[in-house]
């Protein structure tokens, strides 16, 4: 028997649509990423895009266990010397909360040209508003 090996083309992409009203940031970043990948199909291949879209509602709405709320920091580079910067949780969380689960998600899928083709499936909105109900996206309880 062979082994199949399934292309971009060959995946049947689906929309779903998450809640993230009361849920932890890492376990639901986890299973977006795992939907994400295509991972819940029996068609998955390591080295192809076969999952699906995901859209994220009430970004402003999720929790964190622990300190985190006041003790994580997340720090970027300008490339410049001396040019580190950081901000707390708690600033980016007001400010931009669906960039706080795009970083999440983006923290669990490969580094290469294959994940930054998957992170333009996930959307995320802050409110429970979103402007794709044209693709008819199923609701999943994550």
């Amino acid at each position: 028997m062979k082994t199949k090996f399934y292309k971009k083309d060959d995946a049947d992409r689906k929309w779903y649509v998450v809640d993230a009203e009361g849920k932890i940031l890492g376990r639901l970043a986890s299973q977006i990423a795992s939907y994400l990948r295509g991972k819940h199909k029996p068609i998955f291949t390591p080295n192809t895009d076969t999952g699906d879209f995901i859209i994220v509602l009430n970004a402003g709405k999720i929790q964190v266990t622990g300190k985190k709320l006041t003790d994580k920091v997340y720090y970027h580079h300008s490339g410049y010397i001396g040019g580190i910067k950081s901000r707390l949780f708690k600033e980016r969380f007001e400010n931009e909360p669906e960039k706080i689960i795009r970083d999440a998600v983006w923290g669990m899928l490969p580094k290469n040209r294959l994940g930054r083709s998957i992170i333009k499936k996930l959307k995320v909105y802050k409110g429970a508003e979103h402007p794709h109900s044209a693709q008819q996206p199923e609701g999943i309880n994550l």
